[in-house]
């Protein structure tokens, strides 16, 4: 990234985590063209590192995202260049990384933030954290975070909230599925490592594989979709990655792919 461009996604990597942080406080990390461009290229940079493994993203400020950064539409609107047009592109990177994305949620998120939290496979937050779909009451609609957040909500609550707009906190969100699980402010840092220390333990390509089957789309047949998934569990088996697994098992110890000083964790 050229020094003359203002960072707002920053990156740290470390024992198989990379971690992205949404660094824009001051518009409580709207999501601005520059800052979703820089959270795909992260997002680009994680996927094709091998020494990754997980992916987290968090933020700085007391805000995880207030949403599309309406400031930078209201100007943009003349021109049909609308930015949450990019968002779509935002949450399909994040839902097909093959590595799981894990959501740090230490504050509010409203509208298309919360399109980000779903998208992750795990998202942790505070109790206190509060959440809103906030776009009925600015007259527009929640259509491309629905892709995300609709397969995670219960039916009944997905009604109530993308209608009325209503607020509701991390507990609230825990009960409905929006999140893996709400936590006190002390322990989510510690809550979140917990998550990361289980997920580096797998084998890379079964995690994706696996991401790959919380994703799927129903087949025709309850036979058609076992014949399927019966292949693909004897192609893992078969697999180099599957076959080192198993020996690592019957030899009680540690496959290779585990990074060093996660073993026993």
């Amino acid at each position: 990234m050229s020094s003359d461009v203002e960072s707002l996604v920053r990156v740290e990597t470390g024992q198989g985590v990379a971690t992205l942080t949404l660094d824009s406080p001051h518009n409580r990390n709207a999501l601005s063209t520059p800052l979703m461009t820089q959270l795909l290229a992260a997002l680009e940079a994680a996927e094709g590192d091998e020494s990754v493994r997980v992916v987290v993203i968090s933020h700085t400020g007391p805000v995880f995202s207030s949403g599309a950064d309406l400031k930078e539409t209201a100007e943009a609107v003349a021109s049909g260049q609308i930015p949450a047009a990019m968002l779509g592109d935002v949450l399909a990177a994040i839902w097909e990384c093959p590595k799981p994305v894990v959501a740090r949620v230490g504050g509010p998120a409203r509208a298309g933030g919360i399109g980000l939290v779903a998208a992750a496979d795990l998202a942790i937050c505070t109790e206190e954290a509060t959440f809103a779909f906030t776009e009925v009451r600015l007259g527009v609609v929640p259509a491309v975070i629905s892709a995300t957040v609709i397969p995670r909500l219960t039916p009944r609550a997905a009604a109530e909230l993308f209608l009325t707009g209503d607020t509701f906190d991390g507990r609230r969100a825990e009960r409905i599925g929006l999140v893996t699980q709400a936590t006190t402010a002390e322990t989510l840092d510690a809550t979140v490592a917990a998550y990361c220390r289980a997920l580096v333990l797998g084998g890379p390509q079964a995690l994706a594989a696996a991401k790959d089957i919380l994703h799927r789309r129903a087949t025709a047949t309850v036979r058609e979709e076992l014949a399927e998934l019966s292949a693909l569990s004897v192609g893992y088996f078969q697999s180099e990655e599957g076959r080192a697994g198993v020996r690592a098992f019957r030899e009680k110890t540690y496959p290779s792919w585990v990074p060093e000083g996660s073993a026993g964790s």
